[in-house]
């Protein structure tokens, strides 16, 4: 029965956390070393969890996906005018998925291992928490999604990519890209979202196919498939606080946040309370 709660709490902990700028995968890997002292939940249960908070952005902004699809598929045939700004949107996004696709294939084993080392990710809260928070306070807040340039749409990939280590945070590497490049705060969370869609899906997919009939999962089917379903319906919560208050608030919450708890795990790790790997 412990392994269902543990399980319980990692997907409440992925829903509150995996579309604000903090990382979820750094937070369930701190909650599971606390919950299951000496052992990592694993990069393949954080995969699996994240279809949940996934299919919450789905269902979300379904109209939206819908729409992009349907225009992106009509002007592929030359039944649509490609210069449509959904249209484009659907090309950013393919393009922007490329860089964490080839980069997650590339570095498995290191995303698997050496990169979830505890010491790494407080490191990566901290700095990236701090460049987030210079990102926010020099954007100018001026452009949409309408206004992104094929450039920026890999920029955007590329930071994305980043969130395959621990602490740094696909939304705040996303979200941190596009206010560097001058877009507005919901447009950056809006396109965060959006752009995670085939990204996490694929990975979390990949990691169903690769862990089928093993048994070597710190967690099991069961509670795993429960975690899943928790981060998906509180997912939905989350997702329409978190656009509501980037309408009117900075990110400086979340920077200082992550600054915080990544001295606290610094501290936590060097007294020996929490083991690095």
């Amino acid at each position: 029965m412990y392994d269902w709660l543990v399980a319980a709490v990692l997907g409440i902990v992925q829903a509150l956390t995996e579309f604000l700028p903090i990382s979820s995968s750094a937070h369930v890997r701190i909650v599971g070393e606390f919950m299951l002292p000496g052992q990592d939940p694993g990069a393949f249960f954080t995969a699996i969890i994240q279809i949940g908070t996934e299919a919450a952005v789905v269902v979300y902004f379904w109209r939206d996906i819908v729409s992009i699809i349907s225009k992106w598929c009509k002007a592929l045939v030359g039944k649509h005018d490609r210069k449509d700004p959904e249209v484009r949107l659907g090309w950013l996004i393919i393009v922007g998925s490329i860089p964490i696709v080839i980069l997650g294939l590339l570095f498995q084993d290191a995303i698997e291992g050496a990169l979830r080392s505890l010491w790494l990710t407080a490191t990566m809260l901290i700095v990236f928490g701090l460049i987030i928070g210079l990102a926010d306070w020099v954007g100018k807040k001026e452009r949409t999604l309408d206004d992104m340039s094929w450039a920026q749409g890999i920029i955007y990939g590329l930071a994305q990519a980043l969130a395959l280590i621990p602490g740094v945070s696909r939304s705040g590497g996303t979200i941190m890209a596009g206010r560097f490049m001058g877009f507005d705060r919901p447009s950056a969370a809006r396109y965060s979202f959006l752009l995670a869609i085939p990204a996490v899906l694929g990975s979390g997919f990949y990691s169903v196919f690769q862990t089928l009939g093993s048994t070597d999962m710190v967690i099991g089917w069961g509670p795993t498939i429960l975690a899943t379903i928790i981060a998906f319906g509180l997912g939905l919560l989350v997702i329409h606080w978190f656009l509501g208050y980037v309408k009117t608030k900075s990110f400086a919450i979340f920077v200082w946040y992550r600054v915080a708890l990544g001295i606290v795990l610094y501290i936590l790790l060097g007294t020996g309370v929490l083991a690095a790997t």
